[in-house]
Order: C-alpha cells, then sequence, then structure tokens
C-alpha cells in the first residue's frame, strides 16, 4: 500500500468513527436550534450535532488538503 492510500484510508475511518461516537451520543440531547443559510433554513438539529459536523468536516477538509511548505532551491 502506498502511503498516500494509507493516510486516506486512516483519516476517512477517523472521521468516520468520530461521526458514529457523535451520533451515539447526541441521542439524548434535547435542546434543539435551526441554522440559517441565505436563501433556506435547516430542520431543528441539536446544538452538539452542528457543532460536531462542523468539527468533523472541517478535520475532513484540512486534511485532504496537501500543502507542501518545503522550498527545495
Amino acid at each position: 500500500m502506498t502511503i498516500r492510500f494509507k493516510k486516506l484510508f486512516f483519516l476517512l475511518t477517523f472521521n468516520i468513527s468520530l461521526f458514529l461516537l457523535l451520533m451515539i451520543g447526541i441521542q439524548n440531547s434535547t435542546n434543539s436550534k435551526k441554522v440559517n443559510f441565505i436563501m433556506f433554513e435547516t430542520i431543528s438539529l441539536p446544538i452538539g450535532f452542528i457543532a460536531g459536523v462542523s468539527f468533523i468536516s472541517g478535520s475532513l477538509t484540512s486534511s485532504l488538503l496537501n500543502i507542501n511548505f518545503d522550498n527545495k532551491e
């Protein structure tokens, strides 16, 4: 297996496991809010779910960005 495939596999399994833990932990939450977008709004979702999904999506997005700061001169 190449290093990129290992990294992608690890990132996906880590973020999916975080999402599953979020789904298990959020089942008894009673506080819910709506998220207002420009043209529409979402259904009532628990606040922890909104914060958790934004954290997981940010983690996944930032992990997939491969920024190389090495200046080879």
